[in-house]
């Protein structure tokens, strides 16, 4: 599974972004995907996940409510839609793909907030 993240950007406080993450080398509907993010000094954390069908959706309390995650299988992409973006918020962000057990990962894409 190869998955490729873009979108990422410098942003002020209260702004919004949208993550992309394209996926390749399997069949979409195989995936489960997601987001983490990783800060400067920090563990990398899950931000969001979608089950296969796009049923289900989890989010930690840290961004409930002001992110979204959301997938294409048609363009067998994954979103993340961020708003209301604060500089907590600032890391590298990474998109992730669990198939059987295996967790895959794009190459993160920086999202800095500041004012």
């Amino acid at each position: 599974v190869q998955l490729q993240a873009s979108g990422g950007g410098s942003v002020q406080p209260g702004q919004s972004l949208r993550l992309s993450c394209v996926a390749s080398g399997r069949s979409f509907s195989d995936l489960s995907t997601g987001w983490f993010r990783q800060a400067p000094g920090k563990e990398r954390e899950m931000v969001a996940a979608i089950s296969r069908n796009g049923v289900t959706t989890w989010y930690p309390d840290s961004v409930k409510g002001r992110f979204t995650i959301s997938r294409d299988d048609a363009a067998t992409t994954v979103y993340l839609q961020m708003s209301s973006l604060k500089p907590e918020d600032t890391a590298v962000y990474y998109c992730t793909a669990l198939l059987r057990g295996t967790r895959y990962w794009g190459q993160g894409t920086l999202v800095t907030v500041s004012s």
